[in-house]
Parts: C-alpha cells; structure tokens; sequence
C-alpha cells in the first residue's frame, strides 16, 4: 500500500490529462454520447503502442518501471506540453529523497546577492523557504528584514498565497497566480514524496482557495526566465527582467534574480539609498 501511495501523483496526472482530451483531438472518430469526459484508458494505450492493463497498472500507482521511450510515446498521446512531458518523467522516476539537514549559503553566494542592489534578489530552498534577499526584495516584495539568525523563514509561496494587499494590487492576479502554482507543482515533481512538501500542500489546501482551486489541475510550467511589469502600490511603475539560476552542486536551492530596468533601477535606488550596480 505504500508503494502504491508513494506513486499517486503519477496515476493523478495521467488521469488528469486523460480526463481533458477528447476523441477529436487525438485524431480518433467519436460513436455516439459518453458517459464520462476524456479519452478511456485503452485509448490511450491505443495511442500510445502499449497494452492496456499494462497503463492501467501504472495509472493506478503499481510498480511499473516505464522505459524512456514508452513515457515520451504516453506524453505524445496525451498531447502534453514539453514542461509537462518532463514532468511526467520525474514522477515515474521520483529521485532519491535527500534528508536536508544544511542549507548553508556559502560567501560567495551572499555576496552576488547584496551585491546586486537595486535589483531584488532572494535565494529559495527545495520547498520555496526563503533563505536570504537584499534590501531591493524588502521594498518590492515586502520581505520581512534579512537576519542571519531569524528562527523560521518565510515561505515564497505561503506569502504570495496569504499577502491580502499583493492580490488586491497586483492587475491579473489570477492569472499570476496560476502560473505560480504550476512553477510550484514542476518544483514538487522532483520530490513527490518529500514530507516537506505534503505538509505544505495540505496547509495550502485548507488555508487559500486559489490554490484549491488550482492545484487540484495539475497544470505543469517551468519559468526560467520572463519580462515582468506591474506597479506596486507606495513604489511606482516597475519593470524587470527575471531570471532564476540553480547551483551544480546545490539542486535543491534557487537563486532569483529580477534585473530592473533603468528607470526602475534609479527609482529603487533612490528610495533604498543604495549604489547602483544594475550590471550583472
């Protein structure tokens, strides 16, 4: 029971993409009314040259040990997305759960982040904890003050799911925040069994409706780099190109850069008072 438990997120997502097709986008003639939405599980099989019990095994959670080849043929017939393809490799083949026990920024590392005032800057752990940002994130994102000794972290994604004032500011909240989820849910992939993760998943189920709504999709994207703008109340008009960096040696941590333009990077400035470094 507890194999099979440890691999519900995959029979999850498959149903969920299982679920959301139908006959005619995959190129298969429709006879008459259903009784259920989406494709049948043979169809799929069908779809994608494998037996039928065999997919059923693995949708519903059994020890199967799908080949490269037999995941990319499934990820074609559900028509996923390419975030979504790798997605459903991660789940089929979870990695090793790492106990983390130090999650230690070296000199060098907080350094590059003080460094880059104004441009906000925070690094985040495996489950989005926040482990250190510089003054520009403080004024942006209205982080607590940086402390080396600060006994809980804050969590990115509990504050962009509670910050009453964020969603009442920001234009296309609901929008942004989907695609949070989906950034949250691709992180998740890589640990699906880590405790860390569930206990955050069941809080946010019971404390934010957005996120009950959303997570529920299972909807996958990966954002590494985007072109943000928005104007944030007390600030002004602000511009920045994001990019988020990951360490070889360190997976499990974040680097989140958000590069402001000009006219952002003087305004930012002359509130924090802080030297313009706006080249990385």
């Amino acid at each position: 029971m507890e194999e099979i438990a440890s691999r519900m997120p995959l029979g999850e997502f498959l149903r969920s993409r299982r679920e959301r097709l139908t006959l005619e986008d995959v190129g298969l003639v429709s006879y008459g009314r259903r009784r259920t939405p989406g494709l049948r599980r043979e169809e799929v099989a069908q779809l994608a040259h494998i037996g039928t019990s065999w997919y059923t095994s693995l949708e519903q959670g059994r020890s199967i040990n799908p080949s490269e080849d037999v995941l990319n043929n499934i990820a074609q017939a559900l028509r996923l997305t390419e975030d979504e393809r790798q997605y459903l490799h991660l789940l089929a083949r979870p990695a090793q759960l790492e106990t983390i026990e130090d999650q230690h920024l070296n000199a060098g590392l907080e350094r590059m982040i003080k460094s880059l005032e104004p441009n906000p800057a925070f690094v985040i752990g495996r489950c989005w904890d926040l482990l250190m940002w510089n003054k520009a994130s403080e004024l942006v994102f209205r982080f607590p003050p940086f402390a080396e000794q600060m006994q809980e972290r804050p969590n990115w994604m509990r504050m962009l799911l509670t910050d009453e004032k964020r969603r009442s500011s920001m234009e296309g909240w609901d929008n942004k925040v989907e695609t949070i989820v989906a950034r949250f849910r691709a992180d998740y992939a890589y640990y699906p069994n880590d405790p860390g993760f569930k206990e955050l998943i069941e809080e946010f189920m019971q404390i934010s409706p957005v996120f009950r709504e959303k997570w529920p999709l299972h909807d996958v994207q990966v954002v590494n780099e985007c072109h943000k703008q928005w104007n944030e109340p007390g600030i002004g008009e602000l511009e920045f190109e994001h990019l988020t960096l990951q360490l070889p040696a360190q997976r499990d941590l974040k680097i989140m850069i958000y590069t402001a333009s000009p006219d952002t990077a003087k305004l930012l400035q002359s509130i924090t008072g802080t030297p313009g470094h706006n080249r990385l």
